[in-house]
């Protein structure tokens, strides 16, 4: 029955045009236009809070594989203070588009913005 469940819910939000946009592990889904795909191969992710470093002038991430799905050698994003994104729940979030070189969008928890 929860296979059912999860058909009609999917089918829903096909209705509703929810499809383009796909939830963090959390439950809150990203901006349509920040995400491309969907959880199991959507480009927007959690990433760990150590991988951030806050400077004056805005945010420095560096990650490494495994720290998102995209990621296949050590990439470095400079995110600008002005351009970071409220986060839904309290992680750190980055959607890599159209290359694991880009930064699409980047969320950051309340407390940290």
């Amino acid at each position: 029955m929860i296979g059912l469940a999860g058909v009609i819910v999917t089918a829903a939000a096909l209705e509703d045009g929810a499809a383009y946009a796909h939830m963090a592990d959390s439950g809150w889904t990203y901006p349509p236009a920040c995400c491309h795909g969907d959880q199991a191969s959507g480009e927007c992710q959690t990433i760990p809070s150590i991988t951030v470093t806050p400077r004056p002038d805005g945010y420095v991430v560096v990650l490494r594989p495994g720290d998102h799905r995209k990621i296949t050698h050590q990439n470095r994003y400079f995110v600008p203070y002005d351009v970071v994104l409220p986060s839904g729940d309290d992680n750190f979030h980055i959607c890599l588009h159209p290359t694991e070189e880009h930064e699409n969008c980047f969320f950051a928890p309340a407390n940290a913005m």
